[in-house]
């Protein structure tokens, strides 16, 4: 593949952040291309003389970089950053609208800057400007992957009990038995609920209906046990 790029452009580093992701950015070419001279080759991939633009292996050209980086999620066996359909697909995809207007309002903003200063173009900076801040605090009241801090905490937490169980059973305080079972059963039910958070996080549904609330019961009834292991170990103690 070859991408006409411009190393100043933030479109072009997105599509290359795309390509990272998914490892396949030692298949792009990237020639560079001043837009503003509006290049034969460019216009070749591209009539509006716009970077990034892609060309493929099969000499097809593609542009801009939304629709380059839905090319890429095509390429190569890395997990899907673009859900296929749903609910989920459309959120990522607004998403990406939200990100792609940030950077549309920072380019004008920043291009504006350099000219004298005039009420219009002031105007204009500030209307810029009004627009990152709003979408930016978009962002931080609802972030992509929201859920994954909890799934993320919950792995954490859960290791660590499997870690002290695993330790409690070498140093004899819980009934073996009794103890790897619920070592096993806090493994189980930290991957179910925190696998179904992180996959309707990544992919916009369930790991199988009732997922988190049987992984739930599971960790749940795994603490239970472990707390009957320590109590077997202390009545035979006595």
């Amino acid at each position: 593949m070859k991408l006409f790029y411009s190393p100043t452009s933030p479109f072009v580093r997105k599509v290359m952040i795309c390509a990272m992701v998914r490892g396949i950015e030692g298949r792009i070419e990237k020639v560079t291309a001043n837009p503003h001279l509006s290049p034969p080759e460019l216009l070749a991939a591209n009539p509006l003389s716009k970077v990034p633009a892609l060309l493929t292996d099969d000499g097809v050209a593609i542009f801009d970089s939304p629709v380059i980086c839905e090319y890429l999620d095509s390429v190569g066996d890395a997990a899907a950053l673009f859900p296929p359909a749903g609910a989920s697909r459309w959120r990522a995809l607004v998403l990406q609208a939200v990100g792609d207007g940030i950077m549309d309002a920072a380019v004008a903003r920043r291009g504006e800057q350099g000219k004298p200063q005039e009420a219009a173009r002031d105007a204009f900076m500030a209307r810029q400007k009004a627009a990152v801040d709003r979408s930016l605090a978009v962002l931080e009241t609802n972030p992509p992957g929201a859920g994954l801090d909890s799934a993320g905490q919950m792995l954490l937490f859960h290791a660590a009990g499997v870690l002290g169980v695993i330790a409690a059973l070498h140093q004899g305080l819980v009934f073996r038995p009794i103890g790897l079972l619920a070592a096993g059963g806090l493994v189980v039910g930290a991957a179910l609920f925190s696998g179904d958070l992180a996959l309707r996080a990544f992919a916009g549904h369930r790991l199988f209906p009732m997922a988190a609330p049987t992984g739930g019961f599971v960790l749940i009834a795994s603490w239970l046990v472990l707390s009957a292991a320590a109590l077997a170990t202390l009545f035979r103690g006595n």
